[in-house]
This record gives structure tokens, sequence and C-alpha cells, in this order.
């Protein structure tokens, strides 16, 4: 959430974050319900200060008196006045809070313009897609795929997008996994087993509601949502909270199953592991002092790309645009490994840094020790990493002519040998 100091001030500021963003919000209409509840607010507050005064008024009568009873009558005219403008306080409150969540984060000044992918711009690249296996193929297309791999029957059980894993496809999504909590375990991050469903406060409070319904699992009995990613229940592990301003920054990193319905979703983008509605990954995150959020959103991301490098997987890093950012980053780089088979890139990693806008909606606030006053904190966070889509640029980068998969030294001591067979 934006704060309201900013709106009241420099609305223009908005306007063009808006702007950027490329965002359909009615602003002015924002800009109304903030001016009607602050002005109706200005009325309770006068008319409970009237209330306050009159009371001290009374206790200085006689009870009794002609001048008590009038009093008395005043008192009960102003109070039935003050009970009616605070039912339309409340109202309008309500109001006011759903329209403030409606407004995007205030892009980064380093965020370039742009309105689609095409926009953004390549930040960094590592690695050569030429020197990958001459043999790849789209990994839905090598031989024996769907023995490890069984979308038919996935689809049978749920539905599409919620393939089985089995046998080594099982074991390799396993090892993977524990590879990269490992990695980013000894990279500083405290490892957290979270819920993998959350309320709607917990959804609010990092921006998927109102913003992403569409897009998120729901239970009708309990209105609980199953997360998209473990940054929704991380991020609230600190909700409503202050916390000690010498533990930051605070790092965490946790595996969860996400779910996501990618309504409308369809064509090449979606063939095999490329999107799916249940899929496993490893989110980082980080609350950090706000002197220091950009410093270390390029550390997060630093991290996310070790990763890569040890996997040996060509990659290249995108500084998203502001059509194509997100509605609750400040600031958002995209990492792309290369699939060989399908001689395209992939998103594997996206690493964000909020600043304090999601902080305050969840109101995660650390202490200034010089100050004595509770400050927002900022929140970042990414993949660290996403398993599909590196599992199917694995499978194709590492294609070798008798139909094995190469497996990365650095995964073979999880996976437990050096190549992966569809047998």
């Amino acid at each position: 959430m934006l704060d309201p100091k900013l709106l009241r001030d420099n609305p223009d500021v908005v306007r063009a974050a808006i702007a950027k963003k490329h965002m359909d919000v009615d602003l002015d209409a924002v800009l109304a319900v903030d001016t009607a509840w602050r002005a109706l607010l200005g009325e309770v507050e006068q008319l409970r200060a009237k209330q306050k005064a009159a009371n001290n008024e009374m206790a200085a009568l006689k009870k009794g008196s002609p001048e008590f009873i009038a009093k008395v009558q005043e008192m009960k005219a102003v109070s039935a006045e003050v009970k009616a403008k605070e039912e339309g306080l409340k109202g309008l409150e309500e109001k006011w809070h759903h329209a403030m969540l409606t407004l995007p984060n205030i892009p980064h000044a380093s965020v370039p313009e742009g309105r689609t992918p095409e926009d953004n711009r390549v930040h960094a690249t590592h690695g050569d897609p030429a020197a990958t296996s001459a043999h790849a193929m789209p990994h839905w297309e090598i031989a024996g795929f769907d023995r490890i791999i069984d979308f038919t029957r996935g689809a049978k059980v749920t539905g599409a997008g919620f393939p089985f894993y089995v046998g080594d496809g099982a074991r390799l999504v396993r090892a993977l996994i524990q590879f990269f909590l490992n990695e980013n375990s000894a990279a500083g991050y405290t490892e957290v087993n979270p819920p993998i469903f959350v309320n709607a406060t917990s959804a609010t409070a990092v921006g998927q509601l109102p913003d992403k319904e569409g897009q998120m699992y729901q239970t009708v009995e309990d209105n609980f949502y199953a997360i998209p990613t473990a940054e929704t229940p991380l991020t609230n592990f600190f909700r409503d909270e202050i916390v000690d301003e010498e533990a930051l920054p605070i790092f965490r990193c946790a595996y969860t199953p996400c779910f996501r319905r990618e309504a409308g979703s369809y064509g090449k983008d979606v063939r095999g592991l490329n999107r799916l509605h249940q899929f496993d990954k490893v989110e980082l995150l980080k609350w950090v002092h706000p002197s220091r959020s950009y410093e270390e959103l390029d550390n997060l991301r630093h991290d996310a790309e070790r990763l890569l490098q040890k996997l040996d997987l060509p990659y290249r890093v995108l500084l998203m645009c502001g059509g194509d950012m997100g509605f609750a980053q400040a600031k958002k780089y995209d990492l792309e490994v290369w699939a060989a088979g399908q001689k395209r890139w992939l998103e594997v990693s996206s690493c964000s840094n909020f600043e304090a806008f999601q902080a305050r909606r969840a109101q995660i606030r650390f202490r200034n020790k010089e100050t004595g006053k509770p400050e927002l904190v900022h929140t970042l966070n990414g993949s660290g990493l996403a398993v599909p889509r590196v599992l199917a640029a694995l499978l194709e980068n590492n294609l070798q002519a008798d139909g094995r998969v190469k497996i990365p030294a650095a995964l073979v001591p999880y996976f437990g040998k050096d190549f992966l067979t569809f047998k």
C-alpha cells in the first residue's frame, strides 16, 4: 500500500506510476474518497471534542438544575449526531481502504519505460547457448519422457497441468529441491517450512489480493487460498510485529508446492513443463533496512544466479519495464534459462524489491534505535529457484546421442548418478 501522505501531497507522482505500469486505475476516484473520508473524520473529531467539553461542563453543574438539564438534552443531541456520523465514517473508511488497495507501487527511477515483454532490458548474460547439446530437442519430444513425467495420468486424476513425476523424474525433482535448499542455507538463508494455505489477510498483505484473485485456488468453507508462491506465508511471518533493528537484514528460504490457475494460458508457452498449475519452488525472502534494500536486491539476484551457474545453465538477466513488472514491485529482475530444444528463454526466477509497499499493508516494522519510533521495513523476494523450467532446460541442454541426460556435476551428489535414463 502507498503512503497516504504521498497520495495527498504528490498525486502526480502516483499518477505517473500508474501510467508507467500501464494500469487502469481511477486515481481521481481514489482522491475523492480520500477527501470525503478525511472531511467526515474531521467532523466526527469535532463532535467528539464538543462531547468531551460538555461532559466537563456538566461535572461543574449542580445535578437537577435547569442548566444541568439543558446540558443533558444538548449531550443527547450531540451523542446521536456522533453515532450517526460514526456509522457513516465506518462505511467510508472501508471504501477508502479498498480504494487504496487498488493503487500500484511506485516504480523505481531505474525501471525502464515499456508496456510489453519486448520492452524489458537485457541486464546481463551468462554462458553460451550454442555450447549446449547438439542433440537437444523439446523435452516433451524426448523418447521415454512420459515414463518419468506423466501428464496423461495427472490429467485423469486432477486435470491438465498437474503431472505425476515417476522414478528418476521424481528423484530429479527431489534432488533439485535439496540442492536449492542447501545452497541457499549456505548463503545465509534460514530454512522455513511454511503453511501452503493462507487467509485473505495474508494474501492482501503481499499484494495478491485484490489483484490476482483469478489466478488463485480458493477453498469455499474456510476462505483459504492455496499459495501461488512461498512469498505469501513467508512475508506474513512478521505481520503486525516490530522486529529488532539489529536483527536486520533477516533472510529466509522455503520449499513449497505452488498453485496457480493461470486462467487463459494456452499454446506453445504451456507445452510440457513450461507452465503448470502445481509446481515446486524454493523461495528466498528478505526483510531489510530501507537504506540497504537496493544493495540487497543485487545480492538476492546474485544468490539466484549462482544456482544457475552451478548447474551450468546459460541464462540472461532482464530488467523489467514498468508495464511488465507487476502491481506490487518497485523494481524487478527476471532470470531466464536457455532451453536448447525449444530454442527459447524460460523464466525461472523473479527477484523483486517491494520497498515498504508490502510492509505497510502487513505492518512489519522495526524500531529506529536513534529516534525510538517504529518504521517500515523493506521486503524483497526471489525464486531460488522454480523447479519445472530448470528441469526442462536440464533435459534439453544435456541430452546425449544415446538418449540419456547428463546430470550437472553439482547435482550428482543429490541425484546419485551421472546420467538420467528414460527406461
